[in-house]
């Protein structure tokens, strides 16, 4: 059956390599995927998946379902297209609507002798907007079982992890002065100073594996008027969701102080959390043995590597789920550039992407047709991630 798997993902080559240059072509920025949703949707449509969308509360979302026999379980493989301010597909989201489109595909054709359904998740906005985060609240991973998803890389590798990571936005609203009297006016751009001098003072005493890096996004209009507005934003990284929350808190401290000090009033907002990510690595390693039997040396996370954080590890504390990377270019290149962008639709990703998507596939398959083997991924997802609550994946909002 792997076989026969391989070929019929071969066989729908041109197709999926056609859908990572559309959907390269045409860049959208979060929760604006439209082109992005069509192109997929009339891929899966032509090849017999049942369509909704939108779903799970976001307009460029959609569910394509292919049912087998009756029972069995539900595996999804989940497609991120949305791109980067500026820089497109830089990040090369493109790859994996394609790969995880071809995985979903060629497992389809199997399907008639299979138990159980498989699902192509269409996952907007995981650059920002926690698209993920909002299907999940909104229903839409209801009745997954398993998901799997494939990122582009400059690297192979299984067990990543990623921090929670949180935006907190805060606009300072003052009363504007010339700037020869400026006790007649309230400095919002001083709050916003104040608030980068405390937070910077606190992150000593900040949880282990901590990273808070701010921008100021407006701090005046002219240099002799005192400014009545200023705004400036906080990505927040920790290494878990209860380590995140004490970190917004003592910056909600911050802020507090910057208030009294200044006189200025805040208002903030603080961005749905992406949470700390939790491979499973049952799955991962079964991924990595179809990859290496395709040539492909897929190896493990070294003690230096560094991490960022996706809406995929959302997905990881709700149902088990991997993300493994995969090498699309040369080692020397790194993400969120133009020069991975431009790597990311050469004949080299897309061969790349090719072989995760039949990896992922047989991994699919293997899930389908082996309980024992669902037990022991079940098994470990309940004993290595956390129970947590629908209080602990959200932050209280900011009070004065």
């Amino acid at each position: 059956m792997k076989e026969k798997l391989y070929q019929e993902i071969d066989s729908v080559r041109q197709s999926i390599d056609q859908l990572s240059r559309d959907i390269r072509s045409n860049p959208e920025l979060a929760f604006e995927e439209h082109k992005a949703a069509a192109f997929m949707i009339a891929l899966l449509s032509a090849h017999g998946f049942d369509i909704e969308f939108p779903v799970g509360g976001v307009d460029t979302a959609f569910k394509a379902t292919f049912n087998g026999k009756s029972g069995g379980p539900t595996v999804a493989f989940m497609a991120e297209y949305d791109a980067l301010p500026e820089m497109g597909h830089a990040c090369g989201h493109n790859l994996i609507a394609m790969a995880s489109a071809g995985a979903g595909i060629g497992l389809s054709k199997l399907m008639g002798e299979l138990p159980g359904k498989i699902v192509i998740l269409g996952t907007p906005a995981e650059e920002v907007g926690g698209g993920k985060i909002v299907m999940i609240k909104g229903g839409a991973f209801d009745g997954i079982d398993f998901a799997l998803m494939a990122h582009p890389s400059r690297i192979n590798r299984i067990g990543g992890q990623s921090l929670a990571i949180s935006d907190v936005t805060i606009e300072f609203f003052g009363r504007p002065a010339h700037s020869s009297a400026p006790e007649k006016g309230i400095n919002a751009l001083s709050a916003v100073l104040h608030t980068f001098y405390l937070v910077d003072a606190m992150r000593t005493n900040m949880p282990t594996r901590t990273n808070i890096n701010g921008i100021i996004n407006s701090g005046g209009v002219a240099s002799n008027i005192i400014p009545e507005y200023a705004k400036c934003t906080f990505a927040v990284r920790a290494a878990t969701l209860h380590d995140l929350k004490k970190v917004i808190d003592r910056i909600k401290t911050a802020i507090r102080c910057a208030e009294t000090a200044t006189g200025a009033r805040a208002v903030v907002d603080i961005e749905s959390p992406y949470s700390e990510s939790y491979e499973n690595s049952t799955m991962a390693e079964m991924y990595k043995k179809y990859m290496d039997a395709m040539g492909e040396t897929v190896g493990y996370p070294a003690p230096s590597d560094k991490f960022g954080s996706s809406d995929t590890a959302n997905v990881q504390i709700k149902l088990p789920a991997i993300q493994p990377a995969v090498q699309v270019c040369d080692p020397s290149l790194a993400g969120h550039t133009l020069e991975f962008r431009d790597a990311c639709v050469t004949d080299r990703a897309h061969e790349a992407m090719r072989k995760a998507a039949k990896a992922m596939a047989a991994t699919a398959l293997d899930i389908l047709t082996d309980e024992a083997l669902r037990n022991t991924i079940l098994d470990e997802f309940n004993r290595v991630v956390p129970k947590y609550t629908d209080e602990d994946t959200n932050i209280a909002p900011y009070k004065s």
